[in-house]
């Protein structure tokens, strides 16, 4: 699309059957990956570990063949396993190495639990998938070749590294010699449904704001479509975008002192779009910046993101806001290419544990319902397990939620099918490492998420 202006008529079937048939192609020359190519990796260099750590642990790093930087911490009391960090963001700037100090600053609790924590960067900022699940596997490799072999591998995935390392795990199921890279998968706080599903609800946002708002861009300025992000060329800063939503919703101010309007329109987002007003910016911003990352370095200059069909509700007037919002439908071969790198399989060889806080602003709950549908389909669903806690915050739950999981996992590798955790065991053991790491546990054993579709209204899909 091209214009902001009203889709006409739906795309023939021809056209939907043309973006299966791209959709089934792509996915079906996406067997298991080879691991990337075996390299002479410079080994890591001894680094200083971050303050907290210094005391207990040594620490490693470097930069690997594709460029990407990395962080290597091994406790002095090592219990010989090893969690293999996937971040979350993604950035979209170049990859620094202050990105990996900060994840093991974050994550600090892996180390003081015993275990070894490698963390990539990635070799470049934006939302690919598949090239950063391939820094983690090289990472690993490094570790084996340069400081040690663990007795077990946890590939760990935080918010979108989550799926990062879920297509991981699909992609590097065996090493050269025939032996499985990672023994488990930690999941937490994750983007779990592919971003053919997971970002539709920003697109959502993104046109409901501009129907309230009409300063994204302004009738003064070149218009374009809204599923695109930015133009290739836009020159807006985050800071421009902060200074627009605020002239708009007086989100930098107490909803005391702002007007009558601005709190309407303030409710009227979070009423429809289901999300808190404070995380309108950032969501906001992942539906201008790294949509035109998507759209500009991944998927061809076509954007994969639509809401033909959408039907909003919560607003002072549905009718006139479903008449008024801009639609936009999503470019099949975009769509499936994005897919194609982005959504899981479900088909992960071995046991998966998630965790996610049920009132995540960010990652909502239910997409975790929608990545259960997906191991289930692939019949993986046995080697999934789903554990919920009553935690409001994105990225980080608590210092006892981490070891809890990390001790559950492993027993269920080393003892097999027998010892496969419930969520019930593991919210009954969280509270025996409170006394060693502090208060925290807040495990629900009994919810289960809503589908996804409850939560984000459903749309036409090419």
């Amino acid at each position: 699309m091209t214009a902001l202006s009203p889709i006409p008529a739906r795309p023939r079937r021809t056209a939907a059957l043309a973006a299966a048939l791209v959709a089934a192609t792509l996915a079906a020359c996406a067997p298991v990956a080879t691991p990337p190519r075996a390299v002479a990796e410079p080994a890591p260099a001894a680094t200083p570990c971050p303050k907290d750590l210094a005391p207990i642990a040594r620490c490693l790093s470097g930069k690997d063949s594709a460029g990407a930087y990395y962080l290597i911490a091994l406790p002095q009391q090592w219990n010989g396993h090893l969690v293999l960090h996937a971040h979350g963001g993604p950035a979209l700037g170049a990859p620094r190495m202050e990105r990996s100090v900060e994840d093991l600053e974050r994550w600090s609790i892996m180390v003081r639990a015993g275990y070894a924590w490698a963390g990539s960067t990635f070799r470049q900022g934006g939302v690919e998938v598949r090239a950063a699940a391939e820094d983690t596997e090289r990472l690993r490799q490094i570790f084996v070749q340069h400081v040690a072999k663990p007795q077990r591998t946890v590939l760990h995935g935080q918010s979108w590294g989550a799926s990062v390392a879920a297509k991981g795990a699909e992609m590097f199921q065996r090493t050269a010699d025939g032996k499985r890279p990672y023994d488990a998968v930690l999941l937490t706080s994750g983007v779990l449904a592919g971003g053919s599903r997971s970002y539709d609800f920003r697109t959502d946002l993104r046109v409901v704001y501009q129907y309230l708002c009409n300063n994204h861009p302004r009738p003064t300025e070149a218009q374009y479509p809204l599923n695109t992000g930015l133009p290739r060329d836009a020159a807006m800063t985050q800071a421009d975008l902060a200074a627009r939503i605020n002239e708009c919703l007086a989100l930098n101010k107490p909803a005391a002192e702002r007007t009558l309007e601005q709190q309407r329109k303030v409710q009227t987002l979070v009423d429809v779009i289901r999300i808190p007003a404070s995380s309108i910016p950032g969501h906001m911003n992942w539906a201008t910046f790294h949509y035109r990352d998507v759209v500009q370095h991944r998927t061809g200059g076509a954007s994969p993101f639509g809401n033909v069909g959408a039907v909003y509700k919560g607003s002072p007037d549905d009718a006139a806001l479903n008449a008024g919002v801009l639609r936009y439908r999503a470019d099949p071969q975009a769509v499936a290419r994005f897919a194609e790198d982005t959504d899981p399989t479900g088909q992960i060889p071995v046991p998966v544990l998630t965790v996610k806080g049920v009132d995540d602003p960010t990652a909502f709950v239910e997409l975790d319902a929608q990545f259960k549908a997906t191991m289930d389909q692939a019949g993986s669903g046995a080697r999934l397990v789903q554990t919920f806690t009553r935690h409001s915050g994105h990225s980080y739950l608590s210092d006892p939620t981490y070891p809890t999981l990390m001790a559950a996992l492993l027993r269920w590798v080393n003892d097999g099918e027998g010892a496969k955790p419930t969520p019930a065991g593991i919210a009954q053991q969280c509270p025996a490492y409170e006394a060693e790491f502090g208060k925290g546990c807040a495990f629900l054993p009994a919810y289960v998420p809503a589908p996804l579709a409850s939560r984000v209204v459903d749309r036409d899909r090419p």
